[in-house]
């Protein structure tokens, strides 16, 4: 599995509308955020549940898949912190409006990239083991794990921490690949080289490292 902020259009009239569409389409509020392993459970499901009713259509135009996310899982991410760990050192010498945009396209990034991953994964390929550990903690880990259509699997865990407005996730690390580290990565001697501004342009453009884009596949 594996995360632009746009509402759901409305259908032209005389179309058929797909569910993701529609008054009824799932958002945040089916979240449960009370526990990490509730959190990533239910947004889970909510997601591969439309996923699975709708699947043609969400192929069809993945634009929807993309808000899909953007409506039900990244409400629960917080992608401010996890922008502030890619950037590393070079946020304290980032520019108020640099740091906006690279929040924005970061979210942009985790959107589209999370999205195209998504749309090939069905309910009943994925497993959410038990969150064990300490329920008063304020960091946690959700494992999980996704079967492919060749019957091999992938493990895709989520990192959360506890906020003031309960728990978010802030990376997604696929096969021990994370997403974090990996823009980290990527982006650190770019930016010494090129500039800041350098790097978010090719993030804007939905540049993904490649450790994240063969991750999974």
């Amino acid at each position: 599995m594996g995360l632009a902020v746009a509402a759901a259009p409305v259908a032209a009239a005389g179309a058929a509308a797909p569910a993701a569409a529609s008054t009824a389409a799932p958002s945040a509020d089916q979240v449960d955020a009370s526990g990490p392993e509730q959190l990533i459970k239910t947004a889970a499901n909510a997601m591969l549940k439309e996923l699975d009713a709708h699947r043609a259509d969400y192929r069809k135009d993945p634009s929807k898949v993309h808000q899909l996310v953007d409506r039900i899982l990244l409400p629960h991410f917080d992608t401010e912190y996890s922008a502030r760990l890619v950037l590393g050192r070079h946020w304290a010498a980032a520019s108020a409006e640099q740091r906006q945009r690279f929040i924005k396209a970061f979210y942009n990034s985790l959107l589209n990239n999370y999205g195209d991953a998504l749309i090939d994964y069905t309910a009943d390929r994925l497993k959410v083991f038990p969150y064990t550990a300490d329920a008063n903690a304020a960091n946690a880990t959700v494992r999980t794990q996704v079967r492919k259509s060749d019957g091999s699997t992938v493990a895709v865990n989520y990192t959360l921490h506890h906020t003031d407005q309960g728990w978010k996730a802030w990376d997604v690390v696929i096969e021990g690949i994370s997403y974090v580290k990996s823009f980290r990565e990527d982006f650190d001697s770019e930016i010494e080289q090129k500039g800041l501004d350098e790097v978010i342009m090719r993030l804007e453009s939905g540049a993904a490292p490649d450790a994240i884009k063969h991750a999974g596949k």
